[in-house]
């Protein structure tokens, strides 16, 4: 009987619809309206600042590593912005640029561990990121600078219930999108993850990929960085650790169909992921749900979301020579080519005997 593959972005999208109906009915009975404007915009906004730690996360993943010095990247990016500005709209431009070009420097180094050391991405960045504890441990004691009003905006407004930092979140994964759909870029960085080694011997440079994944992802850590200043109006040293960005972002990568191997995934499935967790982290909100339990419920969805990706139907393709081949009789056919070839090959190469010629062209 043939089996259907279903697509991993499929299973999220129902995922996601499976959530937000349960989700609806137990809203309803504690007598509170799912659906409400002011509901969907908490979900919203819980969505944007992951949503962009995913996005970076998920093109590391695609590359068959990761990214666990995000949740410091972040921390620092919100002090380097907010004491740039010092409350100064005029430094917002300065501000921004500076923080984006330190945050991109930190996944360039972290690409270059990856890539060129050959250390594993899980250590790499790990180490990394304790440096970045270090330095903000040593510096700064508590939050830092000021961001001034016009950049709060951005993390205060919208249009209707949709927050503008959404409205961000979901441009940029967009571009991401046409990044890895459309460019040369993207398609070397499925290669790379897939297997660098059959990408190396197709002529894929298999480093620049994967560094500018590390760089991009520590872009999009600096972003959520600037984000949450403009919600906070100050820098804080502790807000990616206590936002436990590395962990869910990675989680929410998993949850949207993306191999934690690589070479397989997409930007879409990982917004998914993180749509889930805003829907589960609000309904148990509604509901005045214990705060502990909260990180019971997430396991358990990563878990069975994962559990029903690993039963999709994978159908294995069948050798094309010998038992159960879709050619029946290649070896055989290739035993009686044999003097045909070792002929051929004697007339090319008159040094290389028939015996020779027969056991693949060998002297």
């Amino acid at each position: 009987m043939k089996r259907f593959r279903i697509d991993s972005t499929v299973i999220v999208l129902g995922i996601l619809i499976l959530s937000i109906v349960v989700g609806a009915i137990l809203v309803a009975t504690v007598g509170r309206n799912f659906l409400s404007p002011g509901n969907i915009r908490d979900i919203l906004t819980g969505m944007s600042v992951l949503g962009l730690v995913a996005i970076g996360q998920t093109l590391v993943v695609l590359g068959a590593s990761l990214d666990l010095s995000v949740t410091y990247v972040i921390s620092l990016s919100s002090l380097l912005a907010a004491t740039i500005m010092n409350g100064s709209a005029g430094n917002i431009p300065a501000a921004v640029a500076v923080t984006l070009l330190v945050c991109a420097g930190i996944g360039l180094v972290n690409g270059l561990i990856v890539t060129v050391l050959k250390v594993n991405g899980f250590i790499a960045t790990l180490g990394v990121g304790l440096i970045l504890q270090g330095i903000l441990n040593t510096n700064f004691e508590g939050s830092a600078g000021m961001v001034p009003w016009e950049f709060q905006l951005i993390g205060a407004t919208g249009v209707g219930p949709v927050p503008v930092s959404t409205i961000i979140m979901i441009a940029l994964a967009a571009l991401v999108w046409f990044l890895l759909d459309r460019t040369r870029t993207g398609a070397h960085l499925y290669a790379v993850g897939g297997d660098p080694e059959i990408a190396r011997l197709s002529g894929v440079r298999t480093r620049p990929p994967l560094i500018a994944a590390h760089v991009l992802c520590s872009v999009f850590a600096g972003l959520a960085g600037l984000l949450l200043a403009s919600r906070l109006g100050v820098g804080s040293p502790t807000v990616g650790q206590q936002g436990g960005y590395a962990l869910l972002s990675i989680a929410a990568v998993v949850l949207g169909g993306t191999l934690l191997l690589g070479g397989r995934g997409s930007i879409w499935g990982a917004i998914g992921g993180v749509a889930i967790l805003a829907v589960v982290d609000n309904v148990m909100s509604v509901m005045q749900v214990n705060p502990f339990l909260k990180d019971v419920v997430r396991g358990v969805v990563i878990v069975a979301a994962v559990a029903v990706y690993s039963r999709r139907a994978i159908v294995p393709r069948r050798p094309r020579f010998g038992a159960g081949g879709t050619r029946t009789g290649g070896d055989d056919a290739a035993k009686a080519a044999e003097p045909e070839m070792a002929a051929a090959a004697s007339q090319l190469d008159p040094a290389v005997d028939t015996h020779s010629a027969a056991e693949g062209g060998r002297p």
